[in-house]
C-alpha cells in the first residue's frame, strides 16, 4: 500500500518507525481511516456512547486496521491520530476544541478557511481551518443526520441542535456564495443566575432586587433587545426565580431554555419536513399550552402571529408570564408586538391591539450588546395608560452613558429614573417592600431621568 510505504521497515521481522511522523502525514491517516470507519463501522452506535466508551471503541477499531495494514508510528503520533479521528468521525472535526472551550460564546464558519469565534462579546479570528468544501460539509451532515433533517440544494438551510443543547444554523450554495456557512451559538454548560449577571455588571443590585420582586409578584415582563444581546440568557436567569410551586410551559423555536425545576415543560417547534408538511408553529404550541394547566408561559421569542396568543394568554389567568422580542427600544417593542398582531389576521381597531397589549404587558426590560463586548440592561420600564388614553412607556431604571475610555470600553453608570412604579402596592401585599427614596436618581438629577415615551 504506497500510503504507508514510508512509516516503517522490517528489521528482524518486527516493524520499527522509520521517521517522525509529520502532521500532513497524521492527516493522510485520519483520511484513511475515516473513511475504512465510515464504510466498516456503525458509527450511529458509537455517537450515543459516552465520551470515554467512545474513545476506546475507535482505539479498538484503529488498533485493528493497523495490525491488519502492518503499520506503526510513535506513541504520542497514535494519540494525535486517535484524537483527530474521534473528532472527525463522532465529533465536529476542527471545530472540537472550539466547542469545549467554556470561554468561546458564538462559533462562525465563513467556508473551509475562515473561522471565527466570539469571546467575551468580542469577534477574532481563530488559526483553525477545514481541508475544503466537502470537509464543512461532512461536518454539517454529522450535525442534521441524526435529528432526521437534511440540507441539499432544494433545502440550503437548516437549524439543528448539537447533544450539548448548542443552536446551529447552516447555509450552503446556491444560498451561501462563498461556501457552507455555519453559526453556532453554545449552549453554557450552568446557565447564568441573577447573581451571575449582576457580577457580569448587566444590572446593580438595586435593579435585580426589583426585577426578582416583579417574576415573584407575576408582572408579566417582555425582554426585548438584538440579536445577541443576551435576551435567552436573562429570560432564563428571570425564569429560574419562579416560585417553584407553579407549573411552567417554555415554548421555542429551538430549545435553550433550562430551568432545572421540577413541573417545567419544554414544547419544541417543528419545521415542515421536504414536502412542505408537517410544521408544528410557535402559535400552534401557544395555544395547546393553554390547554396543559399553566401557572406561567414562557415564549423563548415572538416573530409573527403567535404574539397575539400570548398577549391572550397574559391576559387570561396567566399572568407573570415572560418573552422575548427583537427590538431596539422600549417603544420599539410595543410596535413591534402591534405589528405581529396585525400580522395575526386579526380584523382589530388600533385601539383594541393596544387595550392588548397595555393589559398584558407589565414591564419591558431592554437588553444590548454594547460596542466594547459587554452586555446590559439599558432600561427597565413600565407600561402603562396616560389620561389621553394612550399607551406611555416610563423608564424606572437606565444604563446612562458617559463616555468611552483609551481600551474602547463603555463608561457610565446605572440609575432610577425618579418615576415610582405603580405595582408599588401590588408588590408590598406580597412582601416586597420598596420606600420611595429607592426609585430617587443617583448623582446629578435633572430633566432627562424622568423618560417617558408615549404612544
Amino acid at each position: 500500500m504506497a500510503l504507508f510505504q514510508k512509516v516503517s521497515k522490517e528489521k528482524k521481522g518486527n516493524l520499527q518507525p522509520d521517521f517522525n511522523v509529520n502532521s500532513t502525514y497524521i492527516d493522510e491517516l485520519v483520511e484513511h481511516y475515516k473513511t475504512r470507519l465510515l464504510t466498516e463501522i456503525n458509527l450511529d452506535q458509537i455517537t450515543t456512547l459516552d465520551e470515554r466508551e467512545k474513545k476506546l471503541k475507535i482505539e479498538r477499531y484503529i488498533n485493528q486496521f493497523m495490525t491488519e495494514e502492518k503499520v506503526v508510528i510513535p506513541r504520542h503520533d497514535k494519540e494525535a491520530l486517535l484524537s483527530k479521528l474521534i473528532d472527525e468521525s463522532v465529533g465536529f472535526g476542527p471545530l472540537e476544541p472550539l466547542l469545549q472551550d467554556d470561554d468561546i460564546t458564538e462559533i462562525l464558519v465563513n467556508g473551509p478557511k475562515e473561522i471565527y469565534i466570539e469571546k467575551k462579546g468580542k469577534l477574532e479570528q481563530v488559526d483553525i481551518s477545514f481541508k475544503d468544501e466537502s470537509h464543512v460539509r461532512h461536518i454539517v451532515d454529522r450535525v442534521v443526520a441524526p435529528l432526521g433533517r437534511r440540507i441539499d440544494e432544494s433545502s440550503p438551510m437548516v437549524d439543528a441542535r448539537l447533544p450539548d443543547g448548542s443552536r446551529v444554523n447552516a447555509v450552503i450554495s446556491p444560498v451561501s456564495l462563498g461556501g457552507t456557512i455555519i453559526s453556532i451559538r453554545k449552549f453554557r454548560r450552568t446557565p447564568f443566575e441573577m447573581k451571575d449577571l449582576r457580577r457580569n455588571g448587566t444590572f446593580t443590585k438595586d435593579m435585580e432586587e426589583f426585577l426578582q420582586a416583579l417574576v415573584k409578584t407575576k408582572q408579566n415582563i417582555l425582554i426585548s433587545g438584538g440579536t445577541g444581546s443576551g435576551k435567552t440568557t436573562l429570560l432564563n436567569a428571570l425564569a429560574k426565580e419562579i416560585p417553584l410551586g407553579e407549573r411552567l410551559i417554555t415554548i421555542e423555536d429551538s430549545a435553550e431554555l433550562r430551568l432545572d425545576r421540577n413541573n417545567a415543560v419544554g414544547l419544541e417547534a417543528r419545521p415542515p419536513n421536504v414536502e412542505g408538511k408537517g410544521e408544528i408553529s410557535i402559535r400552534q404550541l401557544v395555544k395547546n399550552a393553554l390547554r396543559m394547566r399553566p401557572d406561567r408561559i414562557i415564549v423563548g421569542e415572538v416573530r409573527g402571529a403567535e404574539a397575539f396568543d400570548m398577549l391572550q394568554a397574559m391576559n387570561t389567568g396567566h399572568e407573570g408570564s415572560l418573552t422575548t422580542v427583537h427590538s431596539n427600544t422600549p417603544a420599539d417593542a410595543i410596535n413591534r408586538v402591534e405589528g405581529m398582531v396585525v400580522m395575526a389576521g386579526m380584523d382589530l381597531p388600533t385601539h383594541i391591539i393596544r387595550e392588548y397589549i397595555v393589559g398584558a404587558i407589565d414591564y419591558i426590560v431592554q437588553v444590548q450588546r454594547l460596542t466594547d463586548g459587554t452586555r446590559k440592561i439599558l432600561n427597565i420600564a413600565e407600561v402603562s395608560v396616560n389620561k389621553e388614553n394612550k399607551i406611555e412607556v416610563k423608564d424606572i431604571f437606565y444604563f446612562k452613558r458617559t463616555g468611552i475610555n483609551e481600551k474602547g470600553e463603555i463608561l457610565g453608570f446605572y440609575t432610577p429614573t425618579g418615576t415610582i412604579p405603580k405595582c408599588l402596592s401590588h408588590l408590598d401585599i406580597f412582601g416586597y417592600h420598596f420606600e420611595q427614596t429607592f426609585f430617587e436618581p443617583k448623582g446629578e438629577i435633572s430633566d432627562e431621568y424622568h423618560r417617558v415615551y408615549t404612544l
